[in-house]
């Protein structure tokens, strides 16, 4: 699950991007352009990103793709965007919260399947602070950044909290043996 990290010059690149295309979009303006040609091939290449936005240090806006389907700039361009705008838990960012707004990138690893018997087993196999984790379940499905374990560091409350966030009783984790992914992730901020 090792990834190249990002140099200093590309994340200050990506930071700039997801600040500006966040402002353009509140503005009703286009999105910056990106040259797939220019850039480095870690930019370059496909990437999944989240973006988080808080506002003195209480969320404001998260979304993320977990699988890579267009070049990291193109994807954390996008994820800024929808966490500004289309993250259902907010209003969209006014003009007015613009500059108060920090901003979060995260770059993901591929995800990896977990595989385990017995629900019991699960808590211990996972790293708390380390493992992004995916639950599904048919087609629920719901994920938690490893950025989560800081708010929920007991593997069963953080297994309890992704069911209910995927839409399932707290305890369905306990109950069944469901798809379990795990990810890593890169995270820089401004």
């Amino acid at each position: 699950m090792t990834t190249t990290l990002l140099t200093p010059e590309e994340r200050s690149y990506l930071l700039k991007l997801a600040r500006d295309s966040i402002t353009n979009a509140v503005l009703h303006k286009p999105s910056p352009q990106i040259s797939l040609e220019t850039l480095s091939p870690s930019l370059a290449e496909p990437g999944a990103s989240f973006v988080t936005l808080t506002i003195e240090g209480d969320l404001r806006g998260c979304i993320g793709s977990l699988e890579a389907h267009q070049s990291l700039a193109e994807d954390v361009r996008e994820r800024a965007v929808q966490a500004a705008l289309e993250d259902y838990r907010f209003p969209p960012l006014s003009k007015e919260e613009i500059d108060l707004v920090q901003i979060e990138i995260s770059r993901l690893t591929k995800p990896e399947p977990l595989t385990y018997e017995k629900p019991e087993d699960l808590p211990r196999l996972l790293k708390p602070n380390v493992d992004g984790v995916i639950l599904q379940q048919g087609f629920r499905r719901a994920t938690f950044l490893p950025q989560v374990w800081q708010q929920l560091p007991d593997p069963q409350d953080f297994l309890s909290h992704l069911c209910v966030k995927m839409g399932a009783s707290h305890d369905l984790w306990q109950k069944t043996v469901l798809q379990v992914m795990i990810y890593h992730v890169e995270e820089f901020h401004e």
